[in-house]
């Protein structure tokens, strides 16, 4: 019944931290917008969605989701722009092996987007 992941919803607090976040994702990370709306926009990341609104309430929160793993092909490229950028990258781009049946070599690198979010840059080997 379920077909997949449609999107991954963040809010932010303020115009400023909406401003910075789309900035990250469309700028640096380059996403396309594929919707938006006074409150919000909807970016495409080519197999499903990242969705940013606004409320202006100034609050941030966290929950349960731990991180949000971003496919590519460019983990070292894009860890080079997200720290040019001045963000942190917290885990430097590394190969290993997910001990699965079977082996799942990839290289992934970690940093922390701009309203806090834990983000993985993540490539199948």
């Amino acid at each position: 019944m379920i077909k997949g992941i449609h999107h991954i919803s963040l809010k932010c607090g303020t115009k400023c931290d909406f401003d910075r976040a789309v900035n990250f994702y469309v700028g640096i990370l380059g996403l396309s917008i594929y919707r938006k709306w006074p409150e919000g926009v909807m970016l495409d990341t080519g197999n499903g969605f990242i969705e940013i609104f606004c409320t202006g309430k100034g609050e941030l929160t966290k929950g349960a989701i731990r991180h949000v793993a971003l496919l590519t092909d460019y983990v070292d490229e894009l860890s080079d722009r997200i720290k040019a950028a001045g963000y942190k990258v917290f885990i430097e781009p590394t190969d290993t092996v997910i001990a699965s049946t079977p082996l799942y070599p990839i290289r992934m690198a970690f940093c922390i987007g701009p309203l806090g979010e834990e983000i993985e840059l993540f490539c199948e080997r």
